[in-house]
Order: C-alpha cells, then structure tokens, then sequence
C-alpha cells in the first residue's frame, strides 16, 4: 500500500471512529428525510472497512472534527510527503484551535483589512456603509512562510552580492516583511453535508477572498462528506468562485451510485466528474502542490 494510500485509509479509520455513525436509525451524514441519501451514505459506509462511531456527534460537533481529521490528513501528506513537488515552510490553521485573530488578515494579501476592521471599529457609520463581508474566517488556512536570502541562493547566487539592491518588495523574500511573515497559500472550507443555505455562505466567502485579495489569489477549496451530487452540485457547479470540491470518499460514492441504480445522482455525479468540479480528498495534496 502506497504513503498516499496509507494516509487516506488512516483518514477514513479517523472519520469511522470519531464522526460518522448511526443516530436516530440514520447515517449522520445524510438526510433522514431522503431514501436517496439514506441509501448512498448507507452505501459509502458499507465500503469503508471500519467501526463506525458508536455515539455519533451532530451537527457543529461533527464539523468540527471533519474540519481537525481533514487538516490532519492534508498536513501529513502535503507537508511531510509532498515537500519535493511543492517547497516550502507552511503552516496549518484550524477555526476555533489555532486561527491566528484576525484570521485572513494576519496574511500578506489582506493585512489592509486588518486596518480596514479597526477604522470601522472607530467609526460605526462606516461599518454600516462598508459592512463586515470581507472577514472571512475559513475552516481551513494553510500559509507558507517567506524565505530566508540563505534559502534564497543555495544553489545559486540569485540574490548574492546586490541583496540591497535587488527584489526588495516581493513577499516571498523575508527581509522585505516582518519576521514570521505568512504567505496564504490556500483556504478550505469544510462541510459535512450540504444544504443549500451552507453551500452559499460558503460561495460568498470565496468571492469575497477573490475581491479583497492584494496579490495572487490563494487556492479556494471545500471538502464534503454530502452523499447526494445533487447537494453537492448547488456548491460544486460553476466557476469563478471555488477552485474544486472534493469528496472525504468519491471512488466509494461512484460505487454506491452504480449499486443504487439512480440515474438522475449517477447523471450529475458524471456531470461534475467531467466538468472537472469534484474530486476526491486524495487529489487535494497534489492540487495544492500546483
């Protein structure tokens, strides 16, 4: 069994024992009001080879931890396996356990909004014209920190002699910014069902990302563990906000689908796999690489 293999399968063990189980007769992944995703989540569940929790959580709680366990699983196999496709020193950031204050705005391309929040703060009228969308708190951030002039030249002198006079604004130099200074390399959203309500806030966090953004665009992503494509299309469908969805078991919900005999998921499903807008959790690690 590969890293990669090895790490999804951990993944999947993790969700199994803390997240998803039996609750009210139902999965607590899906709709106890839809046969439909009562019977796909039934069948991604029959797929994954472990103990499902005995005392599910439920709703805010079974976030949380689909938030911990998906961070867990990106950490381990982008920054400890995948430091030869994507260099760097990174950082992982959890809501509610390690969120810098501030959030996005602690990060080189919306620390202005961090002086934005505090002039409204001071003046409550132009909050009321400006609003409070643009503070963003995704589940998910994972920054890369700038890079040393040492780093900078190991191989070659890119820099060399005329650091003081050369490449003295770009971010990703370290001298050109305070210490500790955080690139924001992507942010993540996770969902362990989709309603549509969720699905939009979840669009106007990325558009609003896109629009007060100074600098190259972080990758804007969601992880889901929604058994229905239908659901999972009112987030995936379209482009210009969402990078990608991906699925906590996709190879698993295509089979469920085949087993299930419902043309209409199984037309959507094939509709979103060609339309290249969901992939599964295993393709994340390589597209936060690109």
């Amino acid at each position: 069994m590969s890293v990669l293999q090895q790490s999804r399968s951990e993944y999947h063990r993790r969700i199994c024992s803390e997240i998803l189980g039996i609750k009210g007769g139902v999965l607590n992944n899906a709709d106890r009001d839809s046969a439909t995703s009562r019977q796909l989540a039934e069948g991604i569940a029959r797929q994954l080879p472990y103990p499902l929790c005995p005392n599910p959580p439920s709703g805010q709680t079974a976030g949380k931890r689909f938030e911990e366990i998906t961070a867990w699983f990106l950490r381990e196999v982008f920054q400890n396996h995948f430091s030869h496709l994507r260099p760097g020193k990174w950082e992982f950031f959890i809501a509610g356990l390690n969120m810098p204050a501030g959030g996005i705005a602690q990060f080189e391309q919306y620390e202005h909004l961090s002086f934005l929040s505090q002039i409204t703060e001071e003046y409550k009228d132009l909050a009321a014209v400006l609003g409070t969308e643009y503070l963003v708190m995704p589940d998910i951030l994972i920054g890369r920190y700038a890079v040393e002039d040492a780093e900078i030249d190991h191989y070659a002198p890119l820099i060399g002699a005329h650091s003081n006079s050369i490449a003295l604004y770009t971010p990703l130099r370290q001298r050109n910014r305070p210490p500790n200074h955080l690139i924001l390399h992507a942010t993540i959203s996770c969902k362990w069902t989709i309603r549509s309500d969720r699905s939009q806030n979840v669009r106007t966090e990325a558009l609003n990302l896109i629009r007060n953004c100074k600098g190259h665009t972080p990758h804007i992503l969601a992880v889901t563990a929604e058994p229905m494509p239908t659901r999972i299309a009112s987030l995936a469908l379209g482009t210009g906000d969402i990078d990608c969805v991906y699925h906590f078991a996709l190879p698993e919900l295509k089979t469920a689908l085949q087993q299930s005999g419902n043309e209409d998921q199984r037309d959507m499903l094939e509709t979103l796999l060609s339309g290249r807008r969901l992939r599964d959790i295993a393709d994340l690690p390589f597209d936060l690489s690109a």
